[in-house]
């Protein structure tokens, strides 16, 4: 059939499986708008209030699923309005397609209106981005970018389409949805040398990221846990990845990690890493950074082997396939004297645990907790609250735990709970502070319109929390620009919006808050005072080991 380049555009999403797209309108990219009226009844399309926001829920779309987020702007400021969304997906490794409208292919280079390089811009943060030149090229190069986008280590692809190649015909032929690459296991005998290294440690530890959740590899971890009597820790970007109810969790690993699952890491003799990046949050000071431990690396990204540790022994291949692999030569073990240390680590973490009453974040997360059953998607704005969200929400099922990692992007989460809720049709919550909220909360009319069922959860201690602590650990309590002082009443805010909410102050209130959030059609706003002077901890000092941790402040 014949259609034109806007139409190809349209009908090749659809024939790649995608149900949803996110997006805003705009001159450059009006006639994929026209073509998303005509096909209005095969994909829905969620006018967001800003490109950012549309970004971060195509993100939060793929991160709750697996399956490649879309999201549509048009040339110039709505182009480089994707980039803190395009950035923030390329640092966590989340499968998104951007596509993008510009000028006519003849006035490129011209500083016609609203003409960006967005190709140039994004080029550091994307797999891959295109330049359509050819209205016949144009199907196959979507689908070249939805396999590029899931292929290997995860990322995103942008596509930008001239105005002329929207406008232009030609045939085309629908195919079968594009796949991703192969996946290989490492290499036999990487697998071997590593299998005798895991067989002589005494203290092994297993440590995983984000890349074993997009390897789908939970099963073979838990196996290998079991078989190797070794304790589980996470990056932050793996949480979720495993129950966090699991015997042999530990939780979170890095700055603000569990202390028993941080000082675990510290003492183990054989490290087994999965699917993580060892980046500075993780380490701390390198030079001190697990002295004890043979690491043994594995990820799909031969990149990440070698670039932030040494390990003894490096492999390259899919998680899963690797693990299959690995599994075998391993005899089962017991490591009493270990587990014996553990168990005091364990202990000494329950007696650090913030028991105060009253409204202490603390108290408010466990309070979600019984209403969410672990079983619901959380995302998370950045700041104190995601800590806090990563040290205390419960989860069953993986995919959950939605927030930003590797670039920390305030104003990530309403646009995230958007797209992880109509991705998994499951009521999510957003956990955020009034410091990031006022980043996203624009996005509260696009809930509104979808009425999407949000629970938002917001933190409010008048100030920018995380650097607050800081500056009072590490900058003599020099406050600088970090006291908020805003008159905003959040609650009459959503209500402006056409949502509902309740200011909360006393933890005896809480609950039946949340009650009547998680029964609200739309999203429902419960605004939480909390204490400006509420700390993260544990806490790992910048450039510090963990013989350095912070475990408490004050008396």
């Amino acid at each position: 059939m014949r259609l034109s380049g806007a139409d190809i555009i349209v009908r090749t999403i659809i024939e790649q499986g995608t149900k949803t797209v996110f997006g805003y309108p705009g001159g450059q990219i009006i006639n994929v708008y026209d073509s998303l009226y005509k096909y209005q009844s095969e994909l829905r399309h969620v006018l967001c209030a800003h490109e950012q926001g549309a970004a971060h829920a195509a993100d939060g779309y793929a991160r709750a699923t697996g399956n490649v987020g879309v999201v549509i702007a048009t040339s110039g400021p709505g182009a480089t309005n994707l980039v803190t969304g395009i950035a923030t997906a390329y640092l966590d490794s989340v499968p998104l397609v951007a596509i993008t409208g510009n000028v006519p292919s003849y006035q490129l280079g011209t500083d016609s209106f609203q003409e960006i390089d967005i190709t140039g811009i994004t080029l550091p943060i994307t797999k891959h981005n295109y330049v359509v030149g050819n209205v016949e090229e144009l199907a196959d190069t979507i689908r070249e970018a939805y396999r590029l986008a899931m292929s290997d280590r995860p990322g995103p692809v942008l596509v930008d389409v001239p105005k002329d190649i929207q406008i232009a015909q030609c045939e085309y032929e629908p195919l079968p949805p594009s796949a991703a690459d192969p996946k290989k296991p490492a290499k036999d005998v990487r697998i071997k040398e590593a299998a005798e290294c895991i067989s002589m440690a005494h203290r092994p530890y297993v440590y995983f990221g984000g890349g074993l959740i997009n390897s789908d590899a939970q099963e073979e971890l838990l196996e290998l846990a079991e078989r190797i009597d070794a304790p589980i820790g996470c990056s932050f970007m793996g949480i979720s990845g495993v129950p966090t109810s699991h015997p042999r969790f530990l939780g979170m690993q890095g700055m603000h990690g569990h202390y028993a699952s941080s000082m675990a890491m510290h003492q183990a003799d054989c490290i087994i890493a999965l699917g993580v990046r060892f980046n500075d949050r993780v380490t701390g000071n390198r030079e001190k950074f697990a002295t004890k431990a043979q690491i043994v690396h594995i990820d799909i990204d031969g990149a990440e082997l070698s670039k932030n540790v040494t390990p003894a022994h490096a492999l390259r291949g899919d998680l899963k396939l690797t693990l299959q692999k690995l599994l075998p030569l391993l005899k089962p073990k017991e490591h009493p004297k270990w587990q014996s240390a553990l168990d005091q680590l364990k202990n000494d973490e329950r007696w650090s645990l913030d028991r105060r009453e009253g409204m202490t974040p603390r108290n408010v997360l466990l309070a979600l907790n019984r209403h969410t059953g672990g079983n619901l998607p959380v995302a998370t704005d950045v700041g104190q609250h995601q800590m806090w969200a990563a040290q205390t929400c419960e989860f069953r099922k993986k995919r959950r735990f939605i927030s930003s990692g590797g670039l920390g992007t305030m104003g990530f989460g309403m646009g995230a709970a958007m797209g992880a809720q109509i991705a998994t049709g499951e009521r999510t919550v957003l956990v955020t502070g009034d410091g990031s909220f006022g980043m996203c909360l624009n996005e509260m009319a696009t809930a509104v319109h979808e009425k999407i069922p949000l629970v938002i959860l917001l933190m409010n201690n008048g100030v920018l929390g995380m650097v607050r602590q800081w500056q009072t650990l590490f900058f003599d309590k020099h406050y600088s620009n970090t006291v908020l002082d805003r008159a905003t009443d959040f609650v009459a805010l959503s209500r402006a919006f056409g949502a509902d909410g309740t200011r909360v102050t006393d933890l005896n209130q809480l609950d039946a808050a949340l009650e009547t959030a998680f029964k609200s059609e739309g999203p429902y706003l419960i605004e939480c005072i909390i204490d400006k002077d509420e700390f993260v901890l544990p806490m790992l000092p910048p450039g510090g080991s963990m013989d350095d941790i912070i475990t408490k402040v004050g008396d």
